[in-house]
């Protein structure tokens, strides 16, 4: 199995919902046209395939120049501890490059994740949450 990662394609939004629905991630699945919206408003989308299957996607919202926002990390449940997530972090870094910092908000069962893969914990964030 070659997956193969991709920085010039918008997956189809069922797709999308199928990795989500597999990976465990939190988001409003059953409503569709708002994850529609979601991914036609971000400006940095990496996805990754095992021949013309979706495995994995990173949807960040970007100024390539100071900072961007890693909105959704998720790869498909039969895919994980593959290396998948890491690489598409790691492209993501690639594709904003050094002068921009990489910021992420973590589901609290991801955390070790993203510190086992070398990113710092910060405690000086701050949120309003969303009301629906």
């Amino acid at each position: 199995m070659e997956i193969i990662y991709k920085d010039d394609i918008m997956p189809d939004i069922d797709q999308i919902i199928d990795v989500y629905n597999s990976s465990g991630i939190n988001r409003p699945i059953n409503d569709k046209e708002r994850i529609k919206k979601v991914y036609s408003h971000s400006n940095l989308i990496l996805t990754a395939w095992d021949n013309d299957k979706l495995v994995g996607i990173s949807r960040s919202v970007t100024d390539f120049y100071y900072c961007c926002y890693l909105s959704d990390l998720a790869v498909s449940k039969e895919y994980q501890n593959r290396g998948i997530g890491k690489k598409l972090i790691e492209l993501t870094k690639n594709k904003i490059g050094e002068q921009t910092a990489l910021i992420l908000i973590s589901a609290p069962t991801a955390k070790d994740f993203y510190l086992k893969i070398g990113m710092q914990k910060i405690e000086n964030g701050f949120i309003i949450k969303r009301s629906k």
